[in-house]
């Protein structure tokens, strides 16, 4: 069961939401960094403009970017425009996701360049240590674990047959689970009676933990596995020093509720913006 320690929220405060989206920034960095690794004619790189971290994934990539625009340093029109051309020097198009506890100058500026607001995402929290336990019962048949060597091909086609109602998308998909596999976020991977049935991934900013890459296969479903999924990487980042846990999910959507269930809160609904 949480303890009440585990319950004592963060107050959401600029300082907070730094951390959230330091976190997020450097989980897409390392995404980055192994994409230009593993496919290296693609150009894919990022930089540091005005405190705002520009990600090329490839046009048309989500990944594809910036994050934290306006949170750590006012936005200039000097760094507008070398956002800008970041993106465009790429061929690709410009996009910022922002925060609502962002400097003031960011919505401005936003708005003197003609932007325009494309999607909500609801950033979400709670505070972790040692002694976390979920509250639910687990399927003690179900098994977690992180991929070992040589299983990185392994973790990619199980997330890829998680998302299989998405058919159209499954080479991105494939793509996508094969580089996050080989960047520095960790894999785990949850198994029942020895076969392999759900994704999980996690990534460490200083002592924030992001949960991503939740993907469970549609035959195994229902049995526990998100929810194993989500205890171990709760405490394997407690064990290495983070205190509060992070994940992203659309406003209303299936995630957010069930990870409101198991002690989330909403920080913060940010906006996305194109240019």
């Amino acid at each position: 069961m949480t303890t009440s320690e585990e319950r004592t929220y963060p107050l959401v405060d600029i300082g907070l939401a730094r951390r959230l989206e330091k976190t997020e920034a450097t989980a897409n960095i390392e995404f980055v960094e192994a994409r230009a690794k593993v496919a290296p004619a693609l150009g894919a790189q990022w930089q540091e403009i005005g405190g705002t971290f520009a990600m090329f994934d490839g046009a048309g990539s989500p990944l594809t970017q910036t994050f934290g625009l306006g949170m750590f340093e006012p936005v200039t029109s000097e760094t507008m425009a070398s956002l800008e051309g970041f993106f465009k020097s790429r061929g690709a198009d410009v996009f910022h996701e922002v925060s609502p506890l962002s400097d003031p100058t960011s919505l401005s500026f936003l708005n003197e360049r003609n932007y325009r607001p494309i999607e909500f995402t609801s950033v979400m929290f709670r505070p972790i240590n040692q002694s976390f336990r979920l509250g639910a019962q687990r399927n003690e048949t179900v098994k977690v674990r992180l991929i070992r060597a040589g299983e990185e091909s392994l973790w990619a086609e199980t997330a890829v047959k998680g998302w299989s109602e998405f058919a159209e998308l499954a080479d991105f998909l494939r793509e996508l689970g094969e580089v996050n596999a080989q960047s520095k976020s960790l894999s785990f991977l949850a198994e029942m009676n020895g076969a392999p049935i759900a994704t999980g991934a996690l990534g460490i900013c200083d002592d924030v933990a992001i949960l991503a890459g939740a993907s469970t296969i549609p035959e195994a479903r229902r049995n526990g596995a998100q929810l194993a999924l989500l205890e171990e990487r709760l405490r394997f980042a407690a064990e290495k020093g983070c205190d509060t846990a992070m994940m992203c999910a659309s406003p209303g959507s299936a995630s957010q509720r069930n990870a409101e269930r198991h002690g989330f809160r909403i920080a913060y609904t940010r906006i996305k913006w194109q240019l």
